[in-house]
């Protein structure tokens, strides 16, 4: 099966910020430098000893007030999660506000969800963390809830965690058959299940460990992401060339010594310069080098969207730009 070339798409995720007027103006920022979308997280555990151990930065804004927010601020932005942990929140709660965004932006929202993963940000709040059987369950019958009731047809679900009669979803959103779906994960039941019913699947690392680390890292190897896509591949089945592939570009780094960058990056995770220069989860060097780096990952592996990462201090929405001027559309 051909891999499918795309166009290009761009999304910057912001974690933190130092002001409301600094957040206001990296979101009119990401509009105007040509980025296709706008992403928060959805982790609630700010600094702390809860989240130390997992490697993971702080989250600092409520994901769905923010998106609301990015949402009315913007005109052609899209905006969403990446992703929504599905045991946050009661799922009717999650997909009637999914149709509210989509309905009130005229159609700008993506909507991504994932099945959960850090185990610590759980105990913090005393919420069950349970095996990733129970979770996944719990993740599918969301999945088809979502589709149900964007549809606006009469809700009839009997299933093990979710059980819903006697209404009509609304509103309808402005984005038919429902805003796009983007499911996040790394493993392959997972990849599986999202290559079967996802618009967007976004490739992460096999996060169950519940840390990021070394091990994370390995998980999403260049060799590892081509099993991914075979994953996908398998679940997708002649629909594979509609679905587009995503991933996070944790380290993007833009410097004209990319080597040494890649060799300090590698050394502290124990992998080669090499390695990290070929990750799929990294983009180090000068525009020119990420350009035709990010041509030759879309040709082995379908990736064309791309988020990178900002953390309220690295200005990457603007050092990034010259990338995604060159890159989009093609």
């Amino acid at each position: 099966m051909a891999m499918s070339h795309k166009p290009f798409r761009f999304s910057l995720q912001s974690f933190n910020t130092d002001s409301p007027q600094s957040w206001r103006n990296l979101i009119a920022k990401t509009e105007d430098l040509g980025y296709s979308s706008f992403f928060l997280a959805d982790h609630f555990l700010s600094t702390g000893p809860a989240l130390d151990s997992t490697g993971h930065p702080p989250q600092m804004l409520g994901a769905t007030p923010a998106i609301a927010m990015a949402l009315e601020q913007t005109s052609t932005l899209r905006v969403g999660c990446r992703v929504f942990c599905n045991d946050y929140r009661h799922p009717i709660t999650l997909i009637k506000e999914a149709a509210t965004l989509d309905y009130l932006s005229e159609g700008r929202y993506e909507f991504g969800l994932g099945a959960g993963w850090i185990k610590n940000e759980y105990k913090a709040v005393d919420l069950a963390f349970d095996e990733f059987p129970e979770r996944f369950s719990r993740f599918t019958e969301t999945v088809e809830a979502y589709k149900a009731f964007m549809s606006g047809e009469p809700m009839e679900i009997d299933g093990e965690s979710l059980r819903w009669s006697g209404f009509h979803g609304t509103p309808s959103p402005a984005q038919r058959p429902h805003p796009p779906i983007m499911i996040g994960g790394g493993s392959k039941k997972i990849l599986t299940y999202a290559g079967q019913h996802a618009d967007i699947v976004s490739l992460n690392f096999n996060n169950r460990s519940g840390t990021i680390g070394a091990e994370g890292m390995g998980s999403g190897m260049a060799e590892a992401t081509a099993r991914k896509i075979k994953w996908i591949k398998d679940g997708a089945g002649d629909r594979f060339t509609d679905i587009e592939i995503e991933i996070g570009a944790y380290t993007t780094i833009l410097t004209d010594q990319p080597e040494a960058t890649a060799g300090a990056i590698g050394e502290a995770l124990g992998m080669s310069a090499d390695d990290i220069m070929q990750h799929p989860h990294c983009l180090i060097g000068s525009v020119d080098f990420i350009c035709d780096e990010l041509v030759r990952r879309r040709e082995q592996y379908g990736i064309s969207y791309v988020a990178v990462m900002d953390d309220g201090s690295n200005n990457m929405v603007e050092a990034f730009a010259p990338v995604v001027a060159r890159m989009s559309g093609k």
